[in-house]
């Protein structure tokens, strides 16, 4: 996608992410109930009323892209999407949401051949917004979810680039429900000495801003949840690499759209 399919995207996306954001806020201040899937992961009545609102806009906003949406896809997809692509997840960190903590997203990405090209992530418990108005540039705006509604060209924006890391050693941030020995253990390797914690794909977006220097994830997590995280931290200079040092891809249906592990960096070592 080129820069100006990008920002034309965000603008027709915006108010409907807006009213995704307000949908999930309302279960978000009466309390959430909550069911188990078949993988024991929560899932709320949030996610259904916010995919919906997402999946509508989508299917006006760029109908002819096949969408692959968290509560939406299938357990074996039996084919590969097509080259492109939306993967969305229209609730990202339900536990954080349950549990009443503010750093839960919704996240919706395009992916071109495999590399997110395009990305928003909205927090609507913070009314943090990040989009990419371009391959290469990554903006935060504040989108209150109770707000007016507004075009993003009127937000007041902050662009985003990645930071050098410290001489003093990295700053990591780190899951904030899953954070397991094997990441310890690398963590320590890299020397890293500062760990924030985070849920979601914000993650991605505090090494984007310039807040941390890399996120380890060793373990499990599907392509929905790191897509738009993945494009907004691309976008600000960063990169998101396997173990082997290749740039994480997407599409993968063979695997049921499961990640491998992977780091992602402010600034990725050299090879």
């Amino acid at each position: 996608m080129a820069g100006n399919d990008n920002m034309r995207l965000a603008e027709r996306l915006l108010q409907p992410i807006q009213n995704a954001g307000r949908a999930i806020m309302q279960h978000y201040e009466r309390g959430a109930e909550y069911t188990l899937k078949d993988d024991a992961s929560p899932v709320t009545a949030a996610d259904h009323d916010s995919e919906k609102i997402i999946l509508e806009a989508l299917a006006e906003a760029v109908p002819d892209l096949p969408v692959v949406s968290e509560e939406s896809a299938p357990e074996a997809p039996s084919t590969k999407p097509a080259p492109r692509f939306v993967l969305v997840d229209p609730l990202d960190g339900t536990k954080e949401f349950i549990s009443k903590q503010a750093d839960f997203t919704v996240n919706v990405a395009v992916i071109d051949n495999g590399t997110p090209c395009f990305g928003i992530v909205y927090a609507p418990a913070s009314s943090e917004f990040y989009y990419t108005p371009a391959p290469d540039r990554a903006v935060r705006v504040r989108l209150d979810p109770f707000g007016p509604a507004a075009a993003v060209s009127d937000l007041a924006g902050q662009d985003l680039r990645t930071r050098e890391p410290a001489a003093s050693g990295l700053t990591a941030v780190a899951s904030r429900s899953h954070l397991n020995d094997a990441t310890l253990h690398y963590l320590d390797e890299l020397g890293v000495t500062e760990i924030a914690r985070a849920g979601s794909s914000l993650k991605f977006c505090r090494i984007a801003e310039g807040a941390a220097d890399v996120y380890p994830r060793l373990a499990p997590t599907m392509e929905w949840d790191t897509a738009a995280g993945h494009a907004v931290l691309a976008a600000a200079g960063g990169a998101v690499l396997d173990q082997d040092g290749a740039a994480l891809s997407y599409g993968h249906a063979d695997r049921n759209f499961t990640n491998p592990s992977f780091i992602a960096w402010g600034r990725a070592p050299r090879r």
